[in-house]
C-alpha cells in the first residue's frame, strides 16, 4: 500500500505516522521548505498542543464550525490520547490555569522532534518543494501532478491546511469535492476612530463583549491595544462571528461590559452607596471595583465628568452616563487585524462529502482528508490543534486498511 499525504503540518505529520505504523509505504508531499512550521511559531514557539477539555461535549463546543462532526471524530482520538501519544514519546505536557496545554519545555521544538522522529521510525518519506498541482484518480491508483515530477498513489490524505482563497482548493474541486468559501477567524478588533486606545497595554480579567444586532456574546479577557481591542473574549467572538463580521466588511459596534457579573441594577446600586458614603471625595481619583485606574478615568471623561467633580455633585445624566459606560461600553469597529502569525481561517472542504467515522471522501474511493483543509476550525487555546491529531489519526489508519 503506498499512500500520499499532502502537506507537511501538524495533520500531515500525524496522518502519516500512522499509515506508517499500520504498514503502508507513506510519502509526505510539501510545497514548501519547511515542514511544520504553523506548529513552530504557535503559541509564541512553545506549541499550545491541545487543552484540557477532557469531555468530548464540552470539548466540541469550542469549533464554530465543524461541532457535529467533531463529536463523533473525538470518540476515537481524544485529548487524553493526544496527551498519551505525545508522553509515550517522551514530550511531557502541562496545564496552564487557562487549560491551554503546551509542552513542560516550553519549545515548540520539542512537539517537531516527536513528530518527526517518529515519521522518521516508520520510514515516512518527506519531499520538500512538492507543490501538487492537480491530482486525477485513473481506475485503482492516484496520479499526482507536482512541479518536480508525477507520483502515483493507492490511496491520498489531503492535509493541506486553510487558505485565504478559494482558488488554493482548486486541486481538491477537481476531485468533485465543494468547498465552503475560506474567510478569516480568530482576529483583534480595530478601532481607528476610537479614543480608547490611548489605553493600550490595559487588560481586564473577565469582562464580556458582544457584537450590537446580533446574540452574538463572548466572556473573558480583555486586552486594549494601540490599534483596539484584543484577548480571548474580542479573539472568540471573532470566530463564532466570522461570517456575520465577513457579510459587514468588518464595520460594527461591540458593547464592553468590563465585568461580565454585573447587573445594572447592582451597578447603580453600588456606585449610590458610595457616592452616599463618600460625598466628597472626586469621582475620577476614586477607582471603583478594581478597575485600572486609567481605564475609570477615561470611562468618567467619556461621561463628561470633570477631574474636579465629587460624588455629591454629580449630576443625574453624568451618573447614568457612567453607568453605561461601565455596563455597556460602545466601540465602533473597522477592520480587523491577524492574530499574531497564526493565520486561521473558516470554510474548506465541506464536511457533507466526508465520513467523520473514517476520514474518507464520499465520493472518491480512497481519498482523505484531515485538518484545518476542511470547514473546521476551533478558537484560540490550542482546539485547532487537537482537531489536527484527532482527524489525522483517523485518517492515517483508515487509508492504510
Amino acid at each position: 500500500m503506498k499512500i500520499g499525504v499532502i502537506g507537511a503540518g501538524a495533520a500531515g505529520y500525524f496522518s502519516a505516522i500512522h499509515a506508517a505504523l499500520a504498514g503502508a509505504e507513506v510519502f509526505i508531499l510539501e510545497k514548501t521548505s519547511k515542514p511544520l512550521a504553523k506548529v513552530k511559531i504557535s503559541g509564541g514557539g512553545r506549541c499550545n498542543v491541545t487543552h484540557a477539555a477532557f469531555e468530548n461535549s464540552n470539548l466540541v463546543k469550542n469549533y464554530p464550525r465543524g461541532e457535529k462532526f467533531l463529536k463523533r471524530v473525538f470518540k476515537y482520538f481524544s485529548v487524553k490520547d493526544t496527551i498519551d501519544w505525545f508522553e509515550g514519546r517522551g514530550v511531557s505536557l502541562k496545564v496552564e490555569r487557562d487549560g491551554r496545554m503546551f509542552p513542560v519545555s516550553d519549545d515548540s521544538q520539542s512537539i517537531i522532534d516527536a513528530l518527526q522522529i517518529a515519521a522518521y521510525e516508520f520510514g515516512v518519506k518527506v519531499l520538500l518543494n512538492h507543490g501538487v498541482e492537480k491530482i486525477q484518480k485513473k481506475g485503482d491508483y492516484f496520479e499526482v501532478l507536482t512541479k518536480e515530477k508525477p507520483f502515483q498513489f493507492d490511496r491520498i490524505i489531503i492535509c493541506s491546511g486553510g487558505a485565504p482563497k478559494a482558488e488554493s482548493f482548486g486541486f481538491i474541486k477537481d476531485l468533485g469535492h465543494s468547498i465552503v468559501d475560506p474567510i478569516p477567524s480568530l482576529f483583534t478588533f480595530n478601532t481607528p476612530q476610537e479614543p480608547i486606545r490611548k489605553l493600550m497595554g490595559i487588560a481586564v480579567p473577565d469582562a464580556l463583549v458582544r457584537l450590537e444586532g446580533t446574540k452574538l456574546a463572548y466572556k473573558g479577557p480583555v486586552l486594549i491595544t494601540h490599534w483596539g481591542l484584543s484577548g480571548p473574549a474580542v479573539l472568540k467572538l471573532s470566530a463564532f462571528g466570522a461570517k456575520w463580521l465577513y457579510d459587514q466588511k468588518y464595520e460594527a459596534k461591540a458593547h464592553v461590559r468590563w465585568n461580565q457579573h454585573w447587573t445594572e441594577d447592582q451597578l447603580i446600586r453600588d456606585l449610590q452607596k458610595f457616592r452616599n458614603d463618600h460625598p466628597k471625595k472626586k469621582i475620577t481619583g476614586s477607582p471603583l471595583f478594581s478597575l485600572p485606574a486609567r481605564l475609570w478615568l477615561h470611562l468618567c471623561e467619556q461621561a463628561e465628568i470633570s477631574t474636579e467633580t465629587v460624588w455629591q455633585n454629580l449630576p443625574k445624566k453624568q451618573f447614568h452616563k457612567l453607568v453605561q459606560n461601565l455596563f455597556s461600553y460602545i466601540v465602533a469597529v473597522k477592520g480587523k487585524t491577524t492574530f499574531k502569525e497564526e493565520f486561521v481561517t473558516a470554510g474548506g472542504v465541506n464536511l457533507d462529502g466526508v465520513n467523520s467515522e473514517t476520514m474518507e471522501s464520499k465520493l472518491v474511493r480512497g481519498l482523505f482528508f484531515a485538518g484545518e483543509v476542511l470547514d473546521i476550525d476551533g478558537i484560540t487555546g490550542g482546539f485547532n490543534f487537537q482537531a489536527a491529531w484527532s482527524t489525522g489519526y483517523l485518517a492515517g489508519i483508515n487509508a492504510s486498511e
